[in-house]
């Protein structure tokens, strides 16, 4: 998944090296509770660290632990309805086996979704019925808590996707407590008409110039908003005229010039991933982090009274 970045006359294409745990993202403005200058706290997969991810029971308990807002995942069953479930295949975490697009939702719902969650105290949950949920079930449930979308169907037809989205959010009157993210541009440019991220590729291109070359190449977007890992590692190749150099492995790394770009010059927010600790939570304060995306908000919960703001 190589990405070409010119610089000047330099070219780098840069090369993801595995994934960065989620630990971290942004809250949008009218509905973000966290006090001022403190980021938004969001429970990734509604709190994995802590429960059965992309289920109403972690949801339910990292409601408990005071987050400001939940990111979930979202994937199309064969009946076209979004449900919350992140893996390729049902067998990662569930009681079934095979792709989300294979059920329908009121299959998936049978599921037993907490199945391999905790091993080491003997899979407590299994058989409480914690099924995998559809995100109309979720939003009706969770009336007053802002999502975060992540869509990560690896067979939805894009449109599709856009065209359920958009349903649901209509007949629960959501719209304006979600913002749609994905990895996959093709997701991003589906759901232009809702609240969204801007693309991943144009969020690492502009972090890397910036960071790498000290040029901001962001045209100024109010109310966009961007969402990438405090920390990134990647391959560097670097292109010139007298040919091109051994990859070598570099850091992404977002810092006060990428504030300086995104926030000040950009006018958007930045939502955080990968941010793990206090320490990581004062540094993504100091950056102008609108929120952060967390495992554990059991843990999280206790950040804001263990730093000083910037």
């Amino acid at each position: 998944m190589g990405q070409e970045l010119k610089t000047r006359n330099i070219f780098w294409r840069i090369v993801l090296l595995g994934i960065v745990s989620l630990s971290m993202v942004t809250m949008t403005s009218n509905v973000c509770v966290a006090a001022p200058g403190f980021p938004a706290i969001v429970a990734h997969r509604g709190g994995t660290g802590d429960a059965p991810e992309n289920t109403v029971y972690a949801i339910s308990k990292a409601l408990q632990n005071s987050v400001d807002a939940v990111w979930i995942t979202l994937q199309l069953s064969s009946d076209g309805v979004p449900v919350l479930y992140r893996p390729t295949d049902l067998k990662v975490l569930t009681s079934g086996s095979g792709p989300i697009s294979a059920l329908s939702a009121a299959q998936l719902a049978r599921l037993d979704a907490a199945y391999y969650y905790n091993p080491k105290d003997g899979y407590p949950l299994r058989g409480k019925g914690y099924g995998i949920p559809s995100l109309e079930e979720v939003l009706k449930t969770f009336k007053d808590t802002f999502f975060y979308l992540d869509i990560k169907s690896p067979d939805a037809d894009p449109n599709r996707m856009a065209t359920a989205l958009s349903q649901v959010l209509e007949r629960t009157g959501a719209l304006s407590r979600v913002r749609i993210y994905s990895t996959e541009a093709k997701y991003t440019a589906a759901v232009q008409a809702m609240p969204h991220f801007e693309t991943r590729d144009e969020t690492r291109t502009a972090l890397a110039n910036v960071t790498m070359n000290h040029t901001c190449q962001l045209s100024p977007k109010f109310g966009s908003w961007y969402g990438y890992e405090l920390r990134r590692d990647v391959t560097l190749i670097e292109e010139t005229t007298l040919g091109v150099s051994p990859p070598s492995p570099s850091r992404l790394v977002w810092n006060l010039e990428a504030k300086t770009c995104f926030i000040d010059t950009g006018k958007g927010s930045v939502l955080l991933i990968g941010v793990n600790s206090a320490d990581d939570y004062a540094t993504a304060a100091s950056l102008g982090a609108a929120a952060v995306l967390v495992d554990s908000p059991a843990q999280a919960r206790h950040w804001p009274t263990q730093v000083s703001l910037p």
